[in-house]
């Protein structure tokens, strides 16, 4: 894409409202803009990046086993009655009545629907285990939405729901989605720590947030320093019980917890390894049995002919919350530094001399050759002084930068900067090529 046809309209300062780093450079940066409390528009920019965090979440759910849908953002208050919720959920769910008077919400999460949905295919323990998702937008009407994207009341998530026969079964769903979990933050460059953490409204017994550490965070956090080291998962057989139980327990060995879930006994035995701190929750799984499959009467038949009631589990991860996570790790003075698997564009190119003949040439000839192969590519053709296209690339925060001007190329070379370690070589533009299509 050329720059000078594209909608990015980066700002030089920070708006004053904006109060936490993601919340500024997502603004600046032309990501989002605010369209009411709490609610945003996503720019081309940031809707590049969403697009590729939603795709990354949605490769390792499938290789966990789960099956994709798509669920409507507006339910019936009629299903909530059914499990009981309507009420006793709370005033951030935003309850509607339709033209014909039937009361609606619009949906924080789907544990009712995807129940029902279950309810009406499932008959047999044949029908089981199934785990189903969709990415999909949820609204809570937070009482304060602040911090951007951060906490905001319109939001994109993934929501998974698993159904099996029996605890053990349940149990192993859960472990899978523990894993697939790890897996998904690796894939974004965030090391994020799973912590006991309370169920909630959800329900259940068994819960683990995932959160990665950041000073603004919303949740006060307490971990063994051995969280600090760098972690590494080998390859995973998600039908190996045993093995995924064993990932689980090797990642659950060391304490870490929000601060509703605190363990006394756990923080004195970590001694001068116990750290505190803040963090962002990325995610967050909950097993809870039979909460729903009871009460709105999913029952399937058992392998001896007697009647089962499937136990439930649900697994959230907060698409959109996650952009500004991502940001939060990996910022610095000048901008956003996004880990090359989520970035809105692989290479930047910067023609510093749009009036000259040769630099146009060259860099036109090269962005041709970069789309050829299938890298995607940020053109700056713009009129525009030196400075301010470097202060625009940096900001955006796009992996590589090429630099064509007529001074290296009279030498026959471009410059190349890696945006993450700042670091500059001067190359031809054949090995500038070969390198960012690696």
């Amino acid at each position: 894409m050329r720059l000078s046809r594209h909608f990015l309209p980066v700002l030089k300062e920070s708006p004053s409202d904006a109060q936490i780093v993601s919340h500024k450079l997502m603004l600046r940066a032309g990501l989002v803009r605010q369209t009411a409390a709490g609610i945003y528009a996503w720019l081309p920019l940031g809707q590049r990046v969403l697009q590729k965090i939603a795709q990354i979440v949605r490769e390792e759910q499938d290789r966990a086993g789960a099956i994709e849908l798509l669920m409507p953002t507006l339910q019936s208050a009629d299903l909530w009655r059914e499990s009981g919720r309507y009420d006793a959920y709370g005033p951030e769910m935003l309850r509607i009545t339709d033209r014909h008077d039937r009361e609606m919400l619009y949906g924080p999460t789907n544990e009712e629907m995807i129940t029902a949905i279950f309810r009406d295919s499932a008959r047999s323990y044949r029908d089981l285990p199934r785990t189903l998702y969709h990415i999909q937008w949820k609204f809570r009407d937070e009482v304060r939405p602040r911090f951007g994207v951060m906490r905001g009341r319109e939001f994109l998530m993934k929501d998974a729901y698993s159904f099996d026969i029996d605890e053990a079964g349940a149990r192993h769903s859960y472990n899978r989605m523990f894993v697939a979990y790890l897996n998904t933050f690796a894939r974004m460059g965030l090391r994020a720590i799973p912590m006991q953490a309370d169920t909630g409204p959800i329900g259940g017994d068994l819960s683990h947030e995932f959160i990665v550490l950041a000073p603004t965070g919303e949740s006060e956090v307490f971990y063994h320093s051995n969280w600090e080291k760098p972690a590494e998962l080998s390859s995973v057989d998600f039908d190996d019980v045993a093995g995924l139980q064993s990932i689980v327990s090797t990642y659950t060995a060391d304490y870490a917890a929000t601060d509703e879930k605190r363990d006394e006994a756990a923080e004195a035995a970590a001694g001068d390894a116990l750290r505190q701190s803040r963090g962002v929750e990325v995610g967050h799984i909950f097993y809870f049995g039979e909460k729903y499959s009871k009460p709105m009467n999913l029952r399937v038949q058992g392998p001896d002919g007697a009647e089962v009631i499937p136990h439930m589990g649900s697994y959230g991860i907060g698409v959109s919350r996650l952009m500004g996570a991502i940001i939060e790790a990996s910022h610095d003075d000048n901008g956003i530094i996004w880990p090359d698997a989520v970035a809105p564009y692989k290479v930047g190119i910067i023609n510093m001399r749009v009036d000259d003949e040769a630099c146009t040439a060259a860099a036109d000839d090269l962005y041709a050759k970069l789309q050829a192969a299938g890298v995607e590519t940020l053109y700056d053709d713009r009129d525009e002084r030196g400075g301010a296209k470097f202060a625009t690339m940096d900001l955006i925060g796009i992996p590589w930068q090429i630099v064509i001007g007529p001074k290296g190329l009279a030498k026959g070379v471009v410059e190349l900067k890696r945006r993450a370690t700042g670091e500059k070589e001067e190359l031809s533009i054949e090995d500038a090529l070969a390198k960012v299509s690696a």
